[in-house]
């Protein structure tokens, strides 16, 4: 891909983000955060306009027939717009990332080597539904000295237009230029964006599975994503029942929706006769559907079988795969064959049994006794999150400012060349961490 391919109009979107980010790099902490407080006002201010272009949006979607699951993500009302901005405000209280001394080492007698953390540059944020992601992934990129070229999906172009409008009404009261966010809005900017290797230096896509591998499989930009999120509960024999029932419903339903609700469910067999018809009882209030292997069907006759794709599908909605394993060993080797390495949970009174499943199931959350909604940036204190990532590399699950840094080596000397530390006269180094 070459950038002679791109839209002269993104490209000069890109290089004035570019720009601009280059100027956000190396401003300092207070003038970080007295921009992500404007940000926080500005969104205050515009909140009408905002919730009104939210409901211009989901209007639009219903009449066009959206995916119920995608409408959910869609939906931004009063309460979730209050809790985005504050989790600007969150962010604007978290330490500076960057400019931290990860290295200082002295080589030889005024030779020294400093390792620093700096910003990645300018981040692509691809997202489809989700309005209030164009809230957290901003705050986080102003936090961490990057510029952000925002992508959206077509049915929250209101939405995002109107949010992007009062970020950058916010900091144009700032040392940081309003340049530095941007919002793209068309399918062609999609392609567009994924071409600008030389502008660009992360891309993150928040979106469906097929949407997150069309990113992967077509930019040489590099990507910190998820393309599934597939979770599981494993009831354990050791498990208090009552609060296997209570944690597997918030589990499931307190956000189907969501990357990190369950889709499946599996129990040992010592107590499944007791757990099932619990649980089966406690969903169905909830308007949840099952499907089961045929053991939970012996146990559970008026639900509906599982078949193989079952186990393999994120279903973002109000639909339980439940299967019956004879022992953890069984439930942590279906968890890594059908799993997505996303967030699974393991409930269990016995303390050996939950390290074993924490040391064996590969994901990049592993829960003990909690919901698995529970992974989620804002919740576990990053002041809100960019992405989740699933790969094996860091960053790993919910990425917060930590997944936008990266780092330089700074060295001064005083006239040193490599030329004395070689030969048969070769000076040592010292190495001494200072």
């Amino acid at each position: 891909m070459t950038i002679v391919e791109v839209a002269p109009s993104l490209v000069s979107i890109a290089e004035k983000t570019r720009a601009a980010a280059s100027k956000l790099a190396i401003l300092s902490t207070e003038a970080k955060n007295e921009a992500i407080a404007a940000i926080a006002q500005g969104l205050e201010s515009a909140r009408e306009e905002i919730l009104q272009a939210n409901v211009a949006d989901c209007q639009a979607a219903a009449a066009e027939g959206i995916a119920k699951p995608l409408y959910k993500r869609l939906q931004l009302d009063e309460h979730k717009l209050r809790d985005a901005i504050a989790g600007v405000r969150d962010v604007g209280k978290l330490a500076d990332p960057i400019g931290k001394v990860q290295i200082h080492r002295e080589l030889d007698t005024g030779l020294v080597l400093k390792r620093i953390s700096c910003p990645l540059g300018v981040l692509g944020i691809i997202f489809e539904a989700r309005p209030e992601a164009a809230i957290q992934i901003v705050s986080l990129a102003i936090k961490s000295g990057n510029g952000v070229i925002l992508k959206c999906g077509k049915e929250a172009v209101r939405s995002c237009e109107a949010i992007v409008k009062a970020i950058k009404q916010g900091l144009s009261q700032t040392a940081v230029s309003p340049d530095a966010v941007q919002l793209l809005t068309t399918r062609e900017e999609t392609v567009g964006l994924l071409k600008l290797d030389k502008y660009v230096d992360l891309i993150i896509p928040r979106g469906s599975n097929s949407f997150v591998r069309f990113v992967q499989e077509n930019t040489r930009i590099p990507v910190l994503g998820h393309a599934d999120g597939i979770c599981h509960a494993y009831i354990d024999q050791a498990a208090d029942i009552n609060k296997a029932v209570e944690i597997t419903v918030d589990a499931k339903i307190q956000y189907a929706a969501a990357c990190n609700a369950i889709e499946t469910l599996l129990v040992h067999q010592a107590i499944a006769g007791e757990f099932l018809p619990k649980i089966a009882a406690a969903l169905a209030t909830n308007h949840v559907e099952l499907k089961g292997d045929q053991r939970t069907l012996e146990i559970l006759p008026n639900i509906a079988p599982a078949t193989e794709v079952d186990w393999e599908t994120e279903y973002s909605d109000l639909i339980l795969s439940v299967k019956i394993v004879d022992s953890l060993e069984d439930a942590i080797a279906h968890i890594n064959q059908y799993g997505s390495r996303h967030t699974d949970a393991i409930i269990t009174e016995d303390i050996a049994t939950a390290e074993s499943f924490f040391g064996l199931v590969n994901s990049a959350g592993v829960f003990h006794n909690c919901s698995t909604r529970f992974a989620d940036g804002f919740r576990y204190g990053f002041g809100a999150e960019v992405g989740i990532s699933t790969q094996q590399m860091p960053p790993r699950g919910p990425v917060g400012l930590e997944g936008l840094v990266t780092y330089k080596y700074q060295m001064t000397g005083n006239g040193h060349i490599v030329a004395s530390y070689t030969g048969s006269n070769a000076k040592a180094f010292i190495h001494r961490d200072l």
